[in-house]
């Protein structure tokens, strides 16, 4: 999708310029703050402190007790044209409190993942297996997109207002549970990235009721 693509060489830009040279390494300690490049390895716990980007872009990771994102924070795992489907396993969840951007591709997430408010240039949540259910509200932006996900639990994408006509990309997911999607402002939609209907084993609620 080549949108998506200038998104993420435009955010990639972005976090060169105020990464500097910090770097998070696999450590079996208690929790890792993650201010700059990740490296590949195995973590406890992973934390993104406020304002900060982590850049996951070309890690491979394990992960024992979650991912935090705080405010206004940034975390990149993967990218979407990756060769290879495996980013990685993530215990504990995902869990975003007013993140600036979200971005999480071929990673085997356990234990759910949510994101709360925020505010950036875009967010994508791709190519994931998610266990535990996901919960995408208040976001707002440019772009977003939840696209060919398979997620054991149900699904809310609510409130999130994007810029862009094209977001709200809410496509080719399989959910065994629910999918529940209201006030999302453009509607959920198809857009440029010739997706297919999401195939859901319980119910289709509101906007997402004919995606």
């Amino acid at each position: 999708m080549s949108k998506l693509r200038l998104l993420v060489t435009l955010t990639m830009a972005t976090t060169a310029i105020w990464s500097v040279a910090a770097t998070a390494s696999a450590s079996s300690g208690s929790s890792t703050k993650c201010t700059g490049t990740l490296d590949s390895g195995k973590y406890r716990k992973l934390t993104v402190p406020a304002g900060a980007t982590c850049d996951g872009s070309d890690a491979r990771i394990r992960v024992r007790r979650g991912v935090s994102v705080a405010p206004g924070a940034t975390f990149v795992l993967g990218t979407e044209d990756l060769a290879s489907a495996n980013t990685g396993k993530i215990r504990g969840g995902v869990e975003a409190n007013e993140p600036a951007s979200l971005q999480i591709h071929f990673a085997h997430v356990n234990g759910g993942l949510v994101v709360r408010g925020g505010s950036g240039y875009f967010s994508a949540i791709e190519d994931n297996t998610i266990r535990g259910g996901a919960k995408v509200k208040g976001y707002s932006g440019v772009w977003l997109g939840f696209i060919r996900n398979r997620v054991h639990g149900n699904v809310t994408l609510a409130r999130n207002v994007m810029d862009d006509p094209d977001a709200n990309e809410y496509v080719t997911n399989t959910i065994f549970g629910d999918l529940v999607c209201h006030r999302n402002s453009p509607a959920p939609q198809v857009g440029d990235s010739q997706g297919d209907a999401n195939d859901v084993s319980g119910r289709k609620i509101g906007q997402c009721a004919g995606l």
